[in-house]
């Protein structure tokens, strides 16, 4: 992909964003893991972290997302960029299949609005994190530049 920047000048800031939405991701996990505790993992009810609905489930699905993201950051080498964008367009589409959903029974993981944009938006930094953060040659940088320059 010679459209995708290579060893970008701003790369640490975009890895230390990452893992700050990783970290996000396990401190709401663990709130929530702490706050839904008793209840059925997909329940349907009014329990709320940071403002957002959540339960059982999101909870943990929440921890795995952050902890990937954590890990994918400290291995770095190209592994995060791989994690963030797969994350990032799985998230899109559990943002939006739970906007669907949001006022039915499908709404398995208690999503609120304001649950969904904070998903959404979270899914948006990451997509941007994993297409900045790229580490390559100086081959592939120099390609890169080329490509640009030809747009």
């Amino acid at each position: 992909m010679a459209h995708t920047p290579v060893n970008h000048p701003a790369r640490p800031i975009y890895r230390a964003i990452g893992g700050l939405v990783g970290l996000y991701f396990v401190v709401f996990g663990v709130l929530g893991l702490i706050a839904s505790a008793g209840s059925d993992i997909f329940a349907q009810d009014d329990t709320k972290v940071l403002g957002q609905g959540t339960n059982l489930g999101f909870a943990l699905l929440s921890i795995v997302i952050g902890i990937a993201v954590l890990a994918g950051t400290a291995i770095g080498r190209n592994l995060d960029v791989a994690i963030n964008q797969f994350l990032a367009y799985a998230l899109l589409v559990l943002g939006l299949a739970e906007l669907a959903f949001l006022r039915t029974d499908a709404n398995i993981f208690n999503f609120t609005i304001l649950t969904d944009i904070v998903v959404l938006t979270l899914s948006l930094v990451l997509l941007m994190v994993g297409m900045y953060s790229k580490v390559g040659t100086d081959e592939e940088k120099e390609a890169w530049q080329k490509a640009r320059l030809v747009l």
